[in-house]
């Protein structure tokens, strides 16, 4: 149960930031004894490996909170953040951390199974991020970008650290995520309802 709470806080922050997730559990495998990677997923903490990550995660970081631009990168990371978050949820939910001491061999032993629950996860993420961005920046005239992406910067850090560490808390942040979609689908519709009208 930890194993899979703690690979599905992993590919939800991978839907919000597709490097933050890999990055955090390859740093905090090659330097704490808070995660300890299966053999399969060993080279996320290969130092070339954090360093590209490092520099996709800087770029990724500058173009995200530009507008127009954010939305040109939303479409790049359709393919990109799926990928990780499938890598994340993989090399998470296999892992020996400070709360799994012993995880399922299922996890280990059938490996598609637990990457194609990730990348359905992060997709399921990204695409609400993506629909959402450009309705924000519209609505702001752009002014939102650059905070929304801090926000969901600062939210994918904090989950892939939490779902390490205190997976628990995974639930709360996706009850969080689940009220915010559903707020940002109603907001759409309003939006659409008055455009009707105001056409009519």
């Amino acid at each position: 149960m930890l194993e899979l709470l703690t690979g599905t806080g992993l590919a939800t922050a991978a839907g919000l930031n597709a490097y933050i997730p890999l990055l955090v559990i390859g740093m905090l495998d090659r330097y704490t004894n808070l995660i300890n990677l299966p053999s399969a997923w060993s080279w996320l903490s290969n130092g070339w490996v954090l360093l590209i990550l490092a520099v996709l995660l800087a770029i990724e970081f500058v173009a995200d909170k530009v507008p127009v631009v954010d939305s040109v990168n939303d479409v790049v990371q359709t393919v990109v953040r799926p990928t990780a978050g499938g890598m994340a949820f993989a090399a998470g939910s296999g892992s020996e951390t400070v709360t799994v001491t012993d995880p399922s061999a299922l996890w280990t032993q059938k490996l598609w199974i637990p990457i194609v629950i990730g990348l359905l996860i992060a997709l399921t993420v990204h695409s609400t991020k993506a629909v959402a961005r450009p309705v924000m920046n519209a609505a702001t005239l752009g002014v939102a970008a650059p905070v929304v992406s801090t926000v969901e910067d600062g939210a994918s850090a904090s989950l892939s650290v939490v779902a390490i560490i205190i997976p628990f808390l995974v639930v709360v942040f996706l009850i969080g995520l689940v009220w915010w979609m559903m707020t940002v689908s109603r907001r759409r519709r309003q939006r659409r309802t008055v455009r009707a009208l105001s056409e009519k």
